[in-house]
């Protein structure tokens, strides 16, 4: 069952935020019963197109997926989904990396495109609510 104490952070490559954006469009209901974190960008398109009330955290490339590795370290983020464009080059990758290992070492779900996100959420979900989706 979905629970407003557990966190989502949502992230996305710059070729990647339509596919977040609608995918967040998708599961827009859902995603409200949690509390959201984001990156800047990512953050500001979802809370703009989709009206989903989102904590900003630095751009990525500004230290923002360094800050929600720290959250993941800490125990504050129940899942990741970081829609990854594994075609473009990324200045800050070692931050990316770092986010990435965060969540192998932690035992954290990540997400790295929609259809994974879309499994995470519905394996939250209720029984009932799951056979309904």
């Amino acid at each position: 069952m979905p629970d407003a104490t557990q966190t989502i952070a949502l992230i996305a490559h710059d070729g990647k935020k339509a596919d977040m954006v609608a995918f967040a469009m998708q599961h827009r209901d859902l995603l409200r019963s949690y509390r959201l974190i984001a990156t800047n960008t990512t953050g500001s398109l979802l809370r703009d197109k989709v009206g989903l009330e989102i904590q900003p955290f630095l751009s990525g490339p500004l230290g923002g997926d360094v800050q929600i590795a720290a959250q993941v370290v800490v125990g504050d983020v129940q899942a990741v989904f970081f829609f990854v464009d594994p075609l473009a080059k990324h200045p800050h990758d070692p931050d990316i990396q770092t986010l990435l290992r965060a969540c192998n070492v932690h035992n954290v779900p990540l997400a790295t495109n929609a259809a994974t996100a879309h499994l995470i959420l519905r394996s939250r979900l209720g029984p009932a609510e799951a056979s309904r989706k």
